[in-house]
């Protein structure tokens, strides 16, 4: 039998679930399913003559087993669009591969790679630190999620009958089992009204270096001293040396050159130099101090 004509859609018009998900369903269930020959055809175009056409098509009536697919997957509280897009990228990745020669229809060919895809993106999503990284991990994973829909905390005999079943031992399944009960935490604590309630931040467990009430009484004096040293060596200096150097170093609103050359009636240049004077006697009161 020979294929119907290529769905015709255009480069803007491809469907997307980002937009809206119920306007996606309705726009793939447009395009028509292919029986056994028009799919073979297609994917005997696409391997033989690298028709990007054909590839197009079988990946266009296909995308509705992606969506049913996905669904599948909505307890995991990621959004339905993303998990649709990545499955949509592991059907692209199974039309690649797929051989119509081997009398498997490509639905039952592309199951593994669109839930592949998925997974790895639930995977790397779901938490912000990973909780599955080896192939055993990712099986537990997938396994408990769906058996905690109906159970509560393992038992011993339950335990061991998942570690039989996925050939890993009990030890790995309570990890898991673990892993998925624990919440993610923020390394410092977050500044709300309630952190009497808050769970304890691992930030809150390191040791702060300035925790010694010795350190801190003796910084507290080194201030001190350094305060009244700085006042001391101020007053020793004229009125006006005093002021352009507070104005310039020590008030909150800093003043130019040319602000102090106009208060004073003398040149900006003048005043640099008698700022530059003045710190030359301060950092003179400062080396016999020390």
């Amino acid at each position: 039998m020979i294929a119907r004509q290529p769905v015709a859609v255009s480069s803007a018009g491809l469907p997307s679930p980002a937009a809206s998900i119920d306007a996606y369903m309705c726009r793939i269930q447009q395009f028509p399913l292919l029986d056994v020959e028009e799919e073979r055809h297609l994917a005997r175009q696409l391997r033989d003559h690298d028709d990007v056409m054909a590839a197009q098509q079988l990946i266009l009536c296909n995308l509705r087993f992606v969506a049913h697919i996905a669904r599948g997957y909505n307890g995991y509280g990621l959004p339905q669009g993303d998990l649709i897009q990545e499955g949509n990228i592991g059907l692209m990745k199974a039309v690649r591969r797929f051989d119509p020669d081997q009398g498997v229809r490509l639905v039952s060919f592309a199951v593994h790679w669109i839930k592949a895809e998925i997974h790895e993106y639930i995977l790397r999503n779901w938490r912000i630190v990973k909780v599955a990284t080896t192939k055993a991990q990712r099986k537990l994973f997938f396994h408990l999620r769906s058996a905690k829909k109906r159970l509560g905390w393992f038992n011993r005999a339950e335990v061991e009958a998942v570690a039989h079943d996925l050939g890993v031992s009990p030890e790995a399944v309570l990890e898991m089992e673990s892993r998925l009960s624990g919440q993610d935490i923020s390394f410092e604590p977050f500044e709300n009204d309630n952190e009497d309630h808050d769970p304890i931040a691992p930030a809150q467990f390191l040791t702060d270096p300035d925790a010694d009430p010795a350190i801190r009484l003796e910084d507290d004096d080194w201030d001190t001293h350094n305060q009244n040293q700085l006042q001391s060596a101020l007053a020793r200096l004229d009125s006006r040396s005093r002021d352009i150097l507070m104005q310039r170093w020590i008030g909150d609103n800093k003043a130019t050159l040319h602000d102090l050359a106009d208060k004073y009636g003398v040149s900006a240049e003048r005043i640099r130099q008698l700022e530059g004077n003045a710190l030359k006697k301060l950092r003179a009161e400062f080396a016999l101090e020390a």
